[in-house]
């Protein structure tokens, strides 16, 4: 239904906006916060939030049928928040954005030895040409490959596998579980690392990484919202939109300008993954009309 399409539509835009607002403010704050301790305010904040339902209603249960998997997805979550956190002390917004726009590529090249999904030949071939945009944002022969790039290839890479297990869990657990479950493990593994990276905060950037645990928290509620109005290979293109709020808000806070690189392998990046969702489109729908005629 449009309705459905416009309303999905402007929620995911919306998520992407809060997403690049609390990216901005990760960059800011960790100036002078370890991006641990960032990372476990962030998740203090998301536990609470997840587990608001069991609060208002104790006879909701939050017990999962695959606890390892969602173990695992929460393990790959909490690492890609982190290492992305790390890349952004060493790069611009916006090019840290457009390498982590490689992640729809790793989803469909892991898609076939993970889930024993068939990748095709135009579906290689977007991600080869994905590779050659991400390529040509780092630019590894220009200046060197930047450790802090691999941090966002790292972050892309164990956001891709956390994607993957919530396809395995799809249909076995509730959304609000596996939003739970996520939370609750990076929550532990954060805390327990927390000891080792604590460093002293003011008041003011203590009240900012709350901020920016709420902003983030709310992007991904926004997100799941924005998937019950509109099917995922119409919301996917408009992700892309989140290097334009990159964009702006690195030029507003930091005075930073993409170089023109940056903005032709984000383009790259971000045609192959929206051939991507096309293929994925026809795909389901000869699916659905294979389905009807028999």
């Amino acid at each position: 239904m449009p309705d459905n399409f416009l309303r999905g539509g402007a929620l995911m835009l919306a998520a992407t906006l809060l997403f690049s607002l609390s990216d901005t403010m990760a960059k800011y704050i960790t100036q002078s916060v370890p991006a641990v301790q960032l990372a476990a305010i962030r998740y203090t904040v998301f536990v609470i939030m997840a587990a608001s339902p069991l609060l208002r209603n104790r006879r909701v249960s939050m017990r999962s049928r695959r606890p390892a998997l969602q173990i695992l997805r929460g393990v790959g979550v909490v690492s890609s928040a982190v290492c992305f956190i790390l890349s952004l002390a060493h790069l611009p917004i916006a090019e840290a954005t457009a390498i982590n726009f490689i992640t729809p590529l790793l989803i469909t090249a892991l898609a076939m030895p993970v889930l024993g999904e068939v990748v095709r030949l135009p579906g290689w071939i977007a991600v080869f040409v994905g590779f050659l945009g991400m390529l040509v944002v780092v630019r590894p022969g220009a200046h060197g490959l930047q450790p802090a790039a691999l941090l966002v290839l790292l972050s892309s890479l164990s956001w891709s596998v956390a994607m993957l297990v919530t396809r395995k869990l799809s249909g076995i657990d509730r959304p609000g579980v596996t939003l739970l479950w996520t939370a609750a493990t990076g929550f532990v593994m954060l805390m327990a690392a927390l000891p080792f990276f604590l460093a002293p905060m003011t008041w003011r950037l203590a009240g900012l990484s709350v901020a920016l645990g709420v902003i983030a928290s709310t992007g991904q509620w926004l997100a799941v919202l924005a998937f019950r109005h509109a099917r995922a290979t119409v919301l996917a293109p408009l992700g892309y939109a989140q290097l334009i709020w990159s964009s702006v808000l690195g030029l507003l806070v930091f005075g930073s300008v993409p170089d023109r690189w940056v903005v032709v392998g984000a383009v790259i990046i971000a045609l192959s993954g929206v051939f991507i969702v096309h293929l994925e489109r026809v795909r389901v729908a000869a699916l659905r009309a294979g389905a009807r005629s028999g």
